[in-house]
């Protein structure tokens, strides 16, 4: 028997060859097209992902630690140091009106920075360290004309945002303190 008599047989042959060289190649280049696509989302989802689930996340936690500190000081507290930890009963603020909740524009005595690892920094007065990775400022205004309810605020910035012209993160928290509590 030949093929001739049997061409059933001559395409069952070919159609189990598989595929050619060539064609894996292009199939590679066209897999490989569509994941360089791909690729930038990825990085977006990084970025997001490092700057608003785990840096803002800090900065909040820090915004509240300040906030829990600041609000278990005495609504007469006028001398308190926060800046330090644990706190001293004099050099410092404490609950006096005043302060700035602008990052920008910090207060003497109502700032204080941590480390990347979120470790209390030593300065003076509005001067960052130089290891400064978080900056917390805060801000102690009568509500109204009340003269015994106390708004603290408090805003923590990140020094530098992952993704380079991304906004670095900022978190904001605000409390009322009452007399005389």
């Amino acid at each position: 028997m030949t093929s001739e008599r049997r061409p059933h047989l001559v395409e069952r042959h070919r159609s189990a060859a598989g595929f050619s060289i060539l064609e894996t190649v292009f199939a590679l280049a066209i897999l490989m097209v569509v994941a360089l696509g791909l690729l930038p989302l990825g990085v977006i989802a990084t970025t997001n992902t490092e700057n608003q689930g785990h840096l803002m996340a800090r900065a909040t936690e820090y915004s509240q630690d300040k906030m829990e500190q600041l609000l278990s000081l005495k609504f007469g507290d006028l001398s308190s140091d926060t800046r330090v930890f644990p706190a001293s009963n004099s050099g410092g603020t404490g609950l006096a009106v005043g302060g700035s909740a602008d990052p920008n524009a910090p207060a003497a005595k109502y700032v204080d920075y941590l480390d990347i690892d979120g470790t209390l920094l030593t300065s003076t007065g509005t001067t960052a360290p130089p290891t400064w990775f978080y900056k917390r400022v805060w801000t102690v205004e009568f509500v109204g004309s009340i003269t015994t309810l106390k708004q603290v605020t408090v805003t923590t910035v990140v020094k530098n945002a992952v993704g380079g012209k991304v906004r670095p993160p900022q978190a904001t928290v605000a409390s009322i303190k009452t007399d005389p509590f």
